[in-house]
């Protein structure tokens, strides 16, 4: 049992011996202070807030001028399309129109058919 107590002894000697040597390594090879390591911290955080805005802004302008570009393709779009339709409703016109000339014709010929065998 002695033994046992002796092994369990060297080991908890063991155990802070290396607990403290590697806090104090820690401590020795640290690159930096606590200090040194938030204000870091606070400047990397700066430049990665500002890349973001950089880019966050470079995002909108593209987006403005795809949204610009667009608007402009749909009035071009819109203007084409006015075109077709008067186009479309110019010729339905105009066949309309020789129809009636068409259907107007024989009922003319008709009336003069009539009006001469009245005379």
């Amino acid at each position: 049992m002695a033994e046992n107590e002796k092994q369990c002894g060297n080991f908890l000697k063991g155990l802070l011996i290396g607990g403290v040597l590697g806090a104090l390594a820690g401590i020795l090879f640290a690159p930096k202070s606590g200090k040194e390591l938030r204000a870091d911290i606070k400047e990397k955080s700066g430049e990665v807030l500002k890349n973001v805005k950089e880019i966050y802004d470079d995002a909108n302008a593209k987006a403005k001028t795809i949204i610009a570009e667009a608007k402009q393709r749909a009035s071009e779009l819109r203007k084409e399309a006015d075109r077709h339709i008067a186009e479309a409703r110019q010729k339905a016109k105009d066949i309309l129109s020789r129809r009636n000339k068409k259907e107007a014709e024989p009922g003319e010929a008709d009336k003069d058919a009539a009006g001469a065998q009245e005379a």
